[in-house]
């Protein structure tokens, strides 16, 4: 893949917001607890995949990018 148009720090800003996303559907809407969600992401093949700003997730929906969870 190509690497997106937007800055280092426009990547990170919006990776951090997919993550946060994905950690509240984890613990609002599937029951785990904050410290439980928190792993489940960071730990996760796809929160590589998601850091990675080639592949494009951090524009995705953080509710598609948390069925590969």
């Amino acid at each position: 893949m190509t690497q997106p148009n937007v800055s280092p720090q426009e990547f990170k800003y919006l990776k951090e917001l997919v993550t946060a996303r994905m950690i509240q559907i984890l613990t609002e809407e599937r029951g785990c607890s904050l410290e439980e969600a928190i792993d489940r992401v960071y730990t996760s093949p796809i929160y590589e995949k998601l850091s990675d700003a080639s592949t494009g997730l951090f524009f995705q929906s953080p509710r598609y990018v948390l069925s590969y969870l």
